[in-house]
This record gives C-alpha cells, structure tokens and sequence, in this order.
C-alpha cells in the first residue's frame, strides 16, 4: 500500500534486533514509524533507523510509563502500538485501512486479536487466542496505564474490535520464558502489595487452579496439545507465584 495514514506505528525496544525489521515492514500504513529504545546493545537501533523509523532514547521506565512517553512522543494523535516481536498480518493491515477510509474513526480504541506462537505451534485456543489487546487508539480519548506490567489501554468511551491478527513470535527458549514470568510476577506481587492487597491461603491454592480450568478446559486449551497445556500450566504457576510473593511481601511488612 502506497498511501500512508495519519497515525504513528509505536514500538518500544531494548535489544530487539532479531524482530524489528519485520514488526515495522508489516504495518506500512503508518505515517511515522516510532522506535523509543532503552539502550539496545545489538543492532537494534540502526536496523530501525535504515527501515525508516524516528528512533528516540529512553531509559526504562517500566512497561507502562515506557509506552506513555513513546505515545506522547508520537507525532499523529492516532497511534498503532506494537512490541517488536509481533507483527501485523495483512487482514489487520486491510482492516485499520478501512477503518480510516472515511476520515478518523468513530470510537476512541480498536482492540486486535493477538495470536501467540509456543512451542513452535500457533495457538488457537486458551491464553493463546484470541488474545484481544488494545492497540490502535486516538492519544486524546485513550491511554496507557502506568502499570509496571501486564499495561493495558484505557480508554473514553466503548472500545471497537479489528478484522485480522496481530501475530505474536517471541523468541524466548522456555528457560527464558519461565526467567520472564518469575519478573513479571514479582512486578505483580510488588504493585499488589503496595495497593494493600491480601494473599489468603485459599487465593494462593484456588486462583492457579480456577485459571487453569478457566483457559484449558473452558476455553478449550486443550485442543492446542502439548504446546496448549504447558502454556495454560507456566500460565497457572505464574499465579502461584504472584500470590506466594504477595503473601511474602504482606508477612514481612507485619513483622517487627
């Protein structure tokens, strides 16, 4: 597609050379490619900067507070956020086209649906898809939350929902993935923690259980094979962790 939008493509990055080029080649309606890096030791930024995009210097604020100030650096009001191992698929592409052929859209957001790859299967069920994300939204009736993980888009008004998939293809060997979800839980634990939260027994022993039953069997993670239930199991354990580190962090603050 020749003709570009009013919108800004927005990836926030830190060593992400192995998927940058491709998550900015899969969305070439955007105006202005926008590329905030946290100081990549790879080849990150020049691999961005030859593709096109404005490239800005950003020391890591946490994930939320990151893609605030990568939105508010962006040059159109509309914006489409990706992380740089995802990547649009043409039907996405086709569908924000549309969406903007009238003029800026009606509704403040659009949500995508993300299709996660696992164990080198793309996932079909579960956790894995479709796994709806607020990514095209108008920066004036929109926002990121200043969450330190697991952000999400906030948004005036009722969100819309996208034709297409946004394809998710981490890079990550298990180990990693694992390292990831024991970051991100601690994140979770810290963040609860501080809004005064309680971690019952009965929460650390139910919530793993009730989310496993929830992605598995309701919503049919089961027919993904291996790869569904271990992504649904780290998925369960990962909120095992959470709450075991909450109740961790909620003793030691009662302690003398």
């Amino acid at each position: 597609m020749a003709d570009t939008l009013p919108l800004s493509l927005v990836v926030i990055t830190r060593d992400a050379a192995a998927g940058i080029a491709q998550c900015l080649a899969s969305f070439p309606l955007a105006g202005e490619a926008l590329v905030v890096d946290s100081g990549s030791a790879d080849d990150t930024v020049e691999i961005a900067r030859a593709r096109g995009a404005r490239v800005l210097r950003q020391e890591w604020l946490g994930f939320g507070a990151q893609k605030r100030f990568a939105v508010d650096a962006a040059a159109h009001d509309w914006v489409m956020c990706m992380d740089a191992d995802e990547r649009a698929t043409p039907e996405l592409v086709a569908a924000v086209a549309a969406l903007f052929a009238s003029g800026a859209p009606s509704a403040p957001a659009y949500a995508v649906a993300r299709r996660n790859r696992f164990l080198g299967r793309w996932l079909a069920h579960g956790e894995g898809y479709p796994d709806w994300n607020v990514r095209l939204f108008d920066r004036r009736r929109a926002r990121w939350t200043d969450d330190p993980v697991h952000e999400h888009v906030v948004a005036d008004g009722a969100v819309g929902r996208l034709a297409g998939d946004l394809l998710h293809d981490s890079a990550d060997s298990i180990a990693d993935y694992v390292a990831k979800q024991n970051r991100y839980t601690s994140l979770q634990a810290e963040a609860m923690h501080a809004r005064g939260e309680q971690a019952s027994a009965a929460r650390i022993a139910l919530a793993p259980i009730a989310r496993f039953l929830r992605f598995y069997v309701l919503k049919l993670g089961f027919l993904d094979g291996a790869a569904g239930f271990a992504h649904v199991a780290i998925g369960a354990f990962a909120s095992f962790l959470k709450y075991v580190k909450l109740s961790a962090l909620n003793r030691r603050r009662v302690q003398p």
